[in-house]
């Protein structure tokens, strides 16, 4: 055997595509290339049917914007301790890794928290999923999203389940912290078209 041979570097063993991504990743953008898609429907059917509230409130009629921009605004921030947890793990910090995940985790935690509090006043006003087309739209698209949101927070809670049994070895396993730091910035950046779309943009 060469001294090449034993010399060679670890990341040479991942199986790579033509275009220099290895095939995991390629596989991580393909599946949100499809969710934007998925997204995307939503989203125009919501727009279809925003103003269709035959029997009870709109949706717009019952937002409370202040409330939902703090919620927005910590959804966000969860993307910064994802990127620190990134780091932690890519410098071998373990430490420093548990506890970015664990605050990304929190966050996204608030977050759906906010949603579901959310979710009850409107319910309490009258607008519920079946009680109109803009409120059967509005509760799949936004409710479609916090459900992407519980799934993130699950596998930030296993890889911080990993890192506390061996399972992560910094930095050599950081490419799966990266894949779902990848999903969980997806997750981020729809809901900033969504609360554009939904929150924001007034109605005609």
């Amino acid at each position: 055997m060469s001294t090449h041979d034993v010399t060679a570097p670890a990341h040479v063993a991942e199986h790579r595509t033509s275009t220099g991504l290895d095939n995991v990743k390629m596989a991580m953008w393909a599946f949100l290339g499809s969710e934007c898609l998925f997204f995307g429907s939503l989203i125009s059917t919501y727009l279809l049917y925003r103003n269709e509230a035959a029997s009870g409130p709109a949706p717009h009629e019952l937002y409370d914007i202040p409330y939902t921009s703090v919620s927005s605004f910590v959804l966000l921030m969860s993307s910064l301790t994802m990127v620190l947890a990134l780091a932690a793990i890519q410098r071998g910090d373990h430490g420093g890794l548990r506890l970015w995940l664990l605050a990304t985790a929190a966050l996204g935690m608030i977050f759906i928290g906010g949603q579901i509090y959310e979710f009850t006043a409107f319910v309490e006003e009258g607008l519920t999923l079946g009680a109109s087309p803009a409120g059967s739209a509005f509760f799949v698209l936004t409710g479609f999203h916090g459900a992407h949101v519980t799934v993130g927070i699950l596998m930030l809670l296993l890889l911080v389940a990993m890192s506390v049994f061996g399972r992560l070895e910094a930095p050599a396993d950081s490419r799966k912290v990266e894949l779902i730091g990848l999903y969980w910035h997806f997750v981020d950046i729809i809901w900033i078209v969504i609360f554009t779309v939904v929150y924001l943009i007034p109605t005609s």
